[in-house]
């Protein structure tokens, strides 16, 4: 079973790259590139998930919805 999960990708000023998950609070990591950022990411949720089963707690379902928006400046 698998489950799609949105990954917010930010790039740094240094160059690294921050990535979190908002469905699932508090799981965010980094790498120095987008690559190593989304690989890491990926442990980082298989992680998160494997503890809230270990836990008995339900496994959350992504319902966010992105979209960028214009505005004047």
């Amino acid at each position: 079973m698998t489950q799609q999960y949105c990954a917010r990708l930010i790039p740094e000023n240094d160059g690294r790259w921050t990535v979190e998950v908002p469905a699932l609070p508090g799981c965010v990591t980094w790498g120095n590139t987008r690559e190593e950022a989304l690989e890491r990411i990926k442990e980082a949720v298989e992680l998160y998930l494997e503890v809230l089963k270990e836990e008995g707690k339900p496994i959350p379902a992504d319902k966010s919805i992105f979209t960028k928006i214009e505005v004047a400046i």
